[in-house]
């Protein structure tokens, strides 16, 4: 999907401060983080979000969360992260192309928003 942001970025049109990517996702550095460490993890194949994601390549949706983990691990963040998959404008998604915020690096709130 050329007009796709994150397509554009898995496809290296666009440039990213990529920390992890293999054959299946890419993970890089969101460009307006919202805490310390906020990286964003994506499959290279474009799914619009997670629930389309676990209907149509469950076996991606795996690799999308191991690659979560290993990003986090790398990143310091010790088993102390926060993983959030946002589905739909009005819960925040602003690109259509699933991804995961890994985000990490201080206290958080709960309930989040």
């Amino acid at each position: 999907m050329s007009s796709c942001l994150f397509c554009r970025i898995a496809e290296g049109e666009i440039p990213a401060d990529v920390v992890l990517r293999n054959n299946d996702v890419v993970a890089f550095r969101d460009v307006n983080p919202q805490a310390p460490v906020h990286v964003l993890v994506i499959p290279i194949e474009h799914h619009a979000n997670v629930t389309e994601l676990s209907a149509k390549a469950p076996h991606l949706a795996s690799k999308l969360i191991d690659a979560a983990a290993a990003v986090a691990r790398s990143e310091g963040l010790d088993d102390q992260y926060r993983l959030v998959f946002n589905t739909g404008a009005d819960v925040g998604q602003s690109v259509f192309h699933v991804h995961a915020h890994v985000l990490g690096g201080r206290d958080f709130a709960w309930p989040p928003g």
